[in-house]
């Protein structure tokens, strides 16, 4: 009988080193520290790290000092910046903790692993993306249960030390989430249409509604809320996970103006949005009916290892702990 795969009870949870102490990286430290695990952070901000050290985290502003002592404790180094930090953070790691293993919970797959090559980490690095987050921003707005049943995707790349991979994954599990194990490009292509393209979308309906001036917006009810919600996100924030996809995001924006021109012209030609209502609807319902099953019987670094890990994830299958 097949066993699940089990790793968060057969690899070792090394120290958690966390760059970065905005939402995603300050819940992260908050969620592994609350697993047991030993963990520090990074910051840039001086008013972020007094606040997380307020909060009873070991955190500093000095980066040298932080990746030396991931170095000396050969701690997971998670690299939990903005897109556009990325490449100087991973020159720093280079510098001064080339030995430990990296990852990252960037929303682009493909562009860190490129910038993950170019400074020589490629053989420690295995990328990451915890597919949970809020409007806000900043170590306040922080939830160690913000991974709680989300996917984390952990990237199946050719080349992947297997123990590397294990420990991302384990890290993934312990902070409550379940893993889907993704190829960095088929990644990038399945969150432009997911995630990067709906902030788009919100962004447009946001303008739309407030084009309607101040009665359309006092009559915005429960489908304008939900629509717009991500346009409350910070600017830089969109723009850096948005541009840093931007293939992927122009093959998804391309299928959806069709979509729309074509509802437009059948509005136009005919009186009825019919087409467009039914398959939506019916998408829709495969979204909510779909149901998630937990990957079995594969021993990372055993032969074919990550192509049955990349097949069951496209599958839909999930790592749990």
């Amino acid at each position: 009988m097949c066993q699940p795969v089990r790793v968060s009870a057969s690899v070792p949870a090394p120290p958690v080193c966390v760059l970065g102490l905005g939402l995603i990286g300050g819940s992260l430290l908050r969620a592994a520290v609350r697993a047991g695990r030993r963990g520090w952070g990074w910051n840039r901000s001086a008013p972020t790290v007094d606040a997380a050290r307020a909060d009873g985290f070991d955190a500093d502003t000095d980066l040298v000092a932080v990746l030396r002592r991931a170095a000396a404790d050969r701690a997971l180094i998670v690299v939990a910046v903005p897109l556009p930090a990325v490449d100087a953070t991973l020159a720093a790691i280079a510098e001064h903790a080339p030995g430990c293993p990296v990852t990252d919970v960037v929303s682009v797959k493909a562009e860190v692993a490129a910038a993950v090559a170019r400074h020589g980490l490629r053989d420690r690095f295995v990328g990451g993306h915890p597919m949970a987050g809020t409007s806000q921003s900043g170590w306040e707005a922080g939830d160690p249960d913000l991974f709680r049943d989300a996917v984390w995707v952990v990237s199946a790349d050719d080349g992947v030390d297997p123990q590397i991979w294990s420990q991302v994954a384990r890290l993934a599990l312990d902070c409550g989430a379940v893993v889907v194990p993704a190829e960095s490009a088929e990644h990038d292509a399945a969150v432009a249409r997911v995630s990067h393209l709906p902030h788009v979308l919100a962004e447009a309906l946001a303008l739309a509604g407030a084009a309607g001036g101040e009665l359309a917006l006092g009559l915005a009810a429960g489908s304008f809320r939900d629509g717009t919600r991500v346009a409350g996100s910070a600017p830089t924030l969109v723009r850096a996970m948005c541009e840093g996809n931007r293939d992927a995001l122009l093959t998804a924006l391309d299928e959806t103006l069709a979509v729309l021109n074509r509802a437009r012209t059948e509005l136009a030609d005919r009186g009825t949005i019919a087409d467009l209502v039914e398959a939506g609807h019916d998408a829709r319902r495969r979204y909510e009916q779909r149901e998630r099953w937990t990957v079995t019987g594969i021993e990372p670094g055993e032969d074919g290892w990550l192509e049955k890990l990349r097949d069951a994830g496209r599958r839909g299958g999930v790592l749990r702990p």
